[in-house]
């Protein structure tokens, strides 16, 4: 993580990013320099039109200077214009390719990534904390190189326009300048404080709207008002501490602005009295003095920003800096034949840190035109197999086949894109049913969708929906049940015909008659392909061509159902908990 910050700090972040966009950076500079320098003209012309005319009686000279400054002042609002235009395209571009750059590296995460960062912290990442890197850009391009050019510009001027009052800034500059520095270390603790209790608003938020249902179900609405309060007031205190320097530094810098104006008119009425300073000059250095102390007021809001964009630099660094666990290998080996054979050599798998392995000497094979079944209790590993299977994790021993090539010398689009996997938990994507089923076969014709949907014992609800096919799904296909949300799950997979099926206890929430009927289909729709099913009902997989019964993550027994009744004591006592003693004997 530190090495993450490290490497990717706000200076370098930024420049990465707006290497891309250096052409439209260099004109945005230049346009914002040239404007800055046409507004330092304006004073002198300013100065000129009191001496020489005012004071002159030179109606003529007004005339034609003042057209000059009214020129100048077009000109200033045209350049402003097209540097606010590409300015803007700047801080978006440059939004925008951080939340893809974001995006590409978590959706390359493992789920150990995932895990360390946590869901709620990644979406703020991709979110909040982009958006401050984009509003920093903007603001930088629009505030800080005319705040640069105006106080260095301005002090040269002011200088030229008289010498003596230039001394005043001397000490105005440097003092705003502390303070505004004092600022910037005040809050960049708090703001970094504030990015990481912002994780924890959204992980609340998250986890409430989620569990929405369990919450009301055990009378909790109360206590996760609470729970939510606490982090709201936590975050709100310390946005609070922040605030209050900020109320604090812009009167105190408003007030030096407004005392050194006086101070200028003071010392400088004596010295016109004199006859040392004309008054146009005075007028001019005055009002030099107003742009310097203004553009380093403005520069504060710049400051403010910086704290943010720090924290947020750092944030998004670690994840774009984050190496996953799991990645294509420099040289992808293509298997030389798509059979959808599964071969496990030895293989042990456990979690970095953990006390015992999950799964441990896993050897089995499961072969095209099979049927093989994983059972076991809770907790035994039968999941794992499967994530095994499809490169979610890698094995910490042994070898995983798929094709008859390791899945780890594959690339990840080559290795899925031979596998139909129905997950444990089923899960539709916000659209229609037709979008839901062309995940894995873009190009799939209705007619093969509504044979899928057959096959998934489906099409009979699907057709009664408003629709049919283009049916609305809610994010997660909360609209309809989560038996139905099994079987479109299933027809999902069946549309993209793959030679290897996954099915990962997909059925638990279908009936009896309506689970015979889908296996029934299944065993003709899948021929000739490897198929895998993990289950815990035994009846779901009692006619399967090999049956493989895990416990505690080791295979206890490998078999068909009459086999493993006969030999396996383990794979009999579920039998008998499930089918009874006259059943499974």
């Amino acid at each position: 993580m530190k090495h993450a910050a490290a490497r990717h700090g706000l200076v370098s972040l930024t420049w990465r990013f707006l290497r891309p966009y250096s052409w439209r950076t260099i004109l945005v500079v230049d346009l914002v320099a040239f404007q800055a320098i046409e507004s330092l003209y304006l004073p002198n012309l300013y100065a000129d039109i009191i001496n020489n005319g005012v004071v002159m009686g030179d109606t003529n000279y007004i005339w034609r200077t003042g057209v000059l400054m009214l020129g100048i002042t077009v000109l200033i609002g045209i350049t402003a214009s097209v540097a606010a235009y590409f300015g803007a395209q700047v801080a978006v571009g440059v939004g925008t390719d951080l939340r893809a750059a974001i995006y590409r590296r978590v959706r390359a995460f493992s789920a150990q990534e995932v895990n360390r960062f946590g869901i709620p912290s990644l979406v703020t990442r991709n979110t909040n904390d982009a958006d401050q890197l984009e509003n920093f850009v903007g603001t930088m391009l629009s505030l800080m190189v005319p705040a640069i050019v105006t106080c260095i510009g301005g002090v040269i001027m002011a200088i030229r326009e008289s010498a003596s009052l230039s001394l005043l800034l001397v000490v105005v500059v440097p003092l705003i300048a502390v303070a505004i520095t004092l600022l910037a270390i005040r809050t960049v603790p708090l703001v970094r404080s504030m990015q990481l209790r912002f994780d924890r608003v959204n992980q609340v938020v998250r986890e409430q709207v989620t569990g929405v249902r369990v919450v009301r179900a055990f009378g909790r609405t109360r206590s996760e008002q609470d729970r939510f309060g606490a982090v709201n007031s936590d975050i709100s205190k310390i946005s609070l501490r922040a605030v209050r320097i900020y109320a604090l530094a812009i009167p105190g810098l408003t007030a030096v602005l407004s005392i050194s104006g006086a101070g200028v008119v003071w010392f400088g009425g004596r010295l016109v009295t004199e006859g040392s300073v004309p008054i146009g000059n005075l007028a001019a250095f005055l009002a030099y003095i107003m742009q310097i102390l203004v553009a380093l007021v403005f520069s504060t809001s710049m400051v403010i920003q910086i704290p943010h964009a720090m924290a947020s630099a750092e944030r998004i660094g670690e994840v774009i800096d984050t190496v996953p666990a799991i990645s294509d290998p420099p040289r992808p080996v293509t298997p030389a034949a798509v059979s959808g054979a599964v071969e496990f050599r030895g293989v042990t798998f456990g979690y970095p840190g953990s006390e015992h392995p999950v799964v441990r000497d896993l050897s089995f094979v499961a072969l095209p035109g099979q049927t093989t079944a994983i059972i076991g209790s809770i907790g035994s590993g039968k999941s794992t197999l499967l994530h095994l299977i499809t490169r979610f994790i890698d094995p910490t021993s042994g070898t995983v086949l798929v094709n008859e090539t390791d899945v780890r010398e594959q690339s990840a689009e080559q290795l899925w894109s031979t596998i139909g996997l129905v997950p444990q938990w089923p899960f539709l994507f916000t659209g229609t049913v037709r979008g839901n089923l062309r995940l894995g076969a873009p190009e799939a014709t209705d007619e093969q969708l509504w044979h899928a949907l057959g096959v998934a014992q489906a099409s009979d609800f699907v057709a009664s929906m408003p629709g049919q096919l283009d049916a609305a799904m809610d994010q997660g296909g909360t609209n309809i049940s989560t038996g139905q949300r099994q079987r479109l799950c299933a027809a999902r997979a069946l549309v993209r015909r793959p030679r290897l099926y996954l099915f990962d206890d997909c059925f638990s929430a279908l009936d009896a008659a309506t689970d015979a009927r889908l296996r029934a289909a299944l065993r003709a729709e899948t021929e000739g392909a490897t198929v895998i099913i993990v289950a815990q009902r035994i009846v779901t997989i009692k006619n399967a061509d090999q049956i493989i019964v895990l416990d505690a993550g080791s295979i206890t027994g490998i078999g068909t159902h009459d086999e493993l009744l006969a030999g396996c004591s383990a794979y009999r006592e579920m039998a008998m908990s499930q089918l009874g003693e006259d059943l499974a004997a």
